[in-house]
């Protein structure tokens, strides 16, 4: 049975700390504890042993720290390739059911720019030479400890690029339940389930009563399998010794409640130790998981929070385009950041939620227009981007350095866009702006444009895509070419809305031509809301437009 098909059918039990039995046998502070895979391998072998003795189903290769900025190339794959024989030596030894192996990655042990100096694909490389020494003789990738969302989405692509196995992601949350860099589970959730990861949760930093609490968010939002591997509560010193505050008993106790909240994966990390593990496995080796559910969540995020498409409508800034906008043009020729980066602050001072970015001139080299653009808004805001373009080389260089889980405007119903846009969404994460037309161009009736969104929705199913990710764009017309066009719009909203599916529009469309824009666009947009109108591409600036949208919600 393969790791995979373990986790749909049962519990999955891992081992505890390596670090802390380690320092039992003498580790010295500053001491690389992977150098002791060569030096001192019977101590690894023994405690590997041990774990298995006392139930584990996985045993975690004493390579957490190995990387290409502590280890030269040939010492890197050394000290890798004899963590593998020593825990490939404890299974033997072990005998009995069917045991597993992970390839154990760490943090690179440096901050990722903007807020750091390791470049985004230096990490990726990184993590990659990891991989690609130890994922031969690995059944799963555990990528653990992380308190980055950049450095965590490094990781995941290193794994996901150089390797098949199934990955696990586990991330450090403090007892405001962040990352280090600000990032909050509901931003990894959605970061993590868009890059596809076999399993997602929680490890180290806290005991596990209070890792439960945050385990509760996971399980309401996620639909992948949750893993957690809580401390053994906080250590303090007694006689010289480092002790930690919850007992074996304590932790078997509390690890229960997590299998009861939905944890399918549990192990332990620092002060736990194979008594920890025994204690644990005794009370849930004869019991079964809770099923997994899928959830609807439509979430975006930033690296540090996430936006839900919920009961509220979610504005979307769309100033950041260069069509009609002279100053914007000007600014994306000569490079002008300063004047991209005001208008987007501007606009989330305003009340922009998300900010649609696009970079479409004919003259400039777009996709690195594009990566600079995402790059320097990631530095100086936090909101959640729209990628909007139709480049997908501008497409793919955007979504590999956003730190986060972006809008991607747009795909169509026509057969190469869905071809080009959808497994860039599926290796990167997104969600998806669907534009209601196809080869035939605009249909002029609601039952059409529906037609066109349900065609787009199982296609992107059958590249792996949940609905969910997908926003409906039903095309706003200029009513001043047809008076029916807001119809047709707003019919057509009410039937994507009725099959549970998010909905988009660029309201201001709908005023083209006409005087007293403002006013047109906020009775149009009030129209909208009423139908089921998720979200809208808008002007922040627009008093109107903004008393609109709050007064739907008040």
């Amino acid at each position: 049975m393969t790791i995979r098909e373990k986790l749909k059918s049962s519990f999955i039990f891992f081992d505890g700390a390596m670090g802390t039995e380690l320092q039992k046998r003498g580790l010295k502070t500053g001491e690389l504890p992977e150098r002791l895979n060569i030096t001192n391998p019977e101590v690894i072998k023994e405690i590997h042993l041990a774990y298995l003795e006392a139930g584990s189903d996985v045993i975690s290769a004493n390579t957490f720290g190995a990387n290409p900025l502590k280890f030269s190339g040939e010492e890197l794959e050394a000290v890798i390739n004899a963590a593998f024989d020593c825990a490939e030596n404890a299974v033997k030894k072990a005998g009995g059911k069917k045991r597993y192996i992970a390839l154990d990655i760490g943090p690179l042990g440096k901050i990722l720019k903007p807020f750091g100096d390791l470049p985004f694909e230096d990490a990726v490389d990184a993590f990659a030479q990891v991989i690609k020494i130890g994922e031969k003789r690995a059944d799963v990738i555990l990528i653990e400890t992380m308190n980055d969302a950049y450095e965590t989405k490094a990781a995941v692509l290193a794994a996901k690029e150089n390797s098949n196995l199934p990955v696990f992601v586990t991330n450090v949350y403090d007892e405001k339940e962040k990352l280090m860099t600000g990032a909050d589970a509901l931003s990894m959730i959605a970061l993590l389930e868009g890059l596809g990861v076999d399993a997602i949760g929680m490890n180290c930093s806290l005991g596990p009563k209070k890792m439960n609490e945050i385990l509760r968010t996971f399980a309401k939002y996620s639909s992948t399998p949750l893993m957690i591997s809580p401390n053994a509560g906080l250590p303090r010193t007694e006689q010289g010794k480092i002790i930690f505050d919850v007992s074996a008993e304590e932790y078997a106790k509390e690890m229960v409640q997590s299998a009861i909240i939905g944890a399918r994966v549990l192990g332990g990390c620092c002060g736990t130790s194979p008594e920890y593990i025994k204690a644990m496995v005794s009370l849930l080796e004869n019991s079964q998981p809770q099923e997994i559910t899928k959830k609807n969540h439509c979430l975006v995020s930033s690296y540090t929070h996430a936006v839900e498409f919920a009961d509220t409508p979610v504005i979307i800034g769309e100033r950041i385009n260069p069509t009609g906008k002279k100053k914007v043009k000007e600014a994306l020729r000569a490079g002008d950041m300063a004047f991209i980066l005001r208008e987007g602050v501007a606009q989330v001072q305003r009340g922009a939620q998300i900010l649609d970015v696009n970079c479409g001139l004919p003259e400039i080299d777009e996709a690195q227009v594009m990566k600079n653009v995402i790059e320097a808004l990631q530095s100086v805001t936090d909101t959640p981007l729209q990628i909007d373009t139709s480049d997908p080389v501008a497409l793919e260089r955007a979504l590999r350095v956003y730190n986060g889980k972006p809008m991607i405007n747009s795909v169509n119903g026509k057969k190469e866009s869905m071809e080009t846009v959808f497994p860039l969404a599926k290796k990167y994460g997104g969600v998806i702006v669907a534009l209601t037309l196809d080869e035939n161009g605009i249909p002029d009736s609601p039952q059409g444009r529906v037609e066109i969104a349900k065609r787009i929705i199982e296609t992107a199913e059958s590249y792996g895509i949940h609905r969910k990710n997908i926003v409906v764009d039903t095309l706003t017309m200029a009513i001043s070419a047809d008076e029916n066009a807001a119809k047709v719009t707003l019919e057509a909203i009410k039937e994507i809305t009725a099959m549970g599916v998010k909905t988009v529009l660029g309201v201001s469309n709908i005023s083209f031509g006409l005087p007293h824009r403002d006013y047109v666009n906020s009775q149009f947009f009030s129209l909208a809301l009423r139908c089921g109108l998720s979200s809208a591409i808008m002007n922040p600036h627009s008093e109107q437009m903004i008393y609109t949208c709050r007064e739907s919600f008040s």
